[in-house]
């Protein structure tokens, strides 16, 4: 089994948590961690510094696309970031954790 880990970012904490509890309640995910951040970029050509919510989600490879649908259902940018993160190394009692966790 291939794991993953998703990345994403919300504008609130209140958006990141109800995307992450729907993927945890639907066992699209094994775990997900917030973290607060602050991004730079351009959007309209305008230079952005914005506060985010950076959501790192833990998954089975064959969820990449059920996670991204989730994500876009639930999220408020018109452009959200989904990156997917090819887990190369892990432990096999973390496997097991991912594995217990998912569909």
């Amino acid at each position: 089994m291939r794991i993953v880990l998703i990345q994403t970012t919300c504008a609130s904490k209140t958006e990141a948590k109800n995307i992450a509890k729907i993927l945890i309640d639907a066992k699209l995910a094994a775990c997900v961690q917030l973290s607060e951040i602050e991004s730079f970029y351009t959007w309209n050509d305008e230079f952005c510094c914005d506060n985010e919510i950076l959501v790192n989600i833990k998954t089975r490879k064959d969820n990449f696309e059920k996670v991204k649908s989730k994500i876009k259902e639930h999220h408020g940018y018109d452009v959200p970031e989904i990156i997917e993160i090819d887990i190369t190394n892990s432990g096999k009692k973390y496997l097991k954790f991912i594995e217990k966790n998912t569909n």
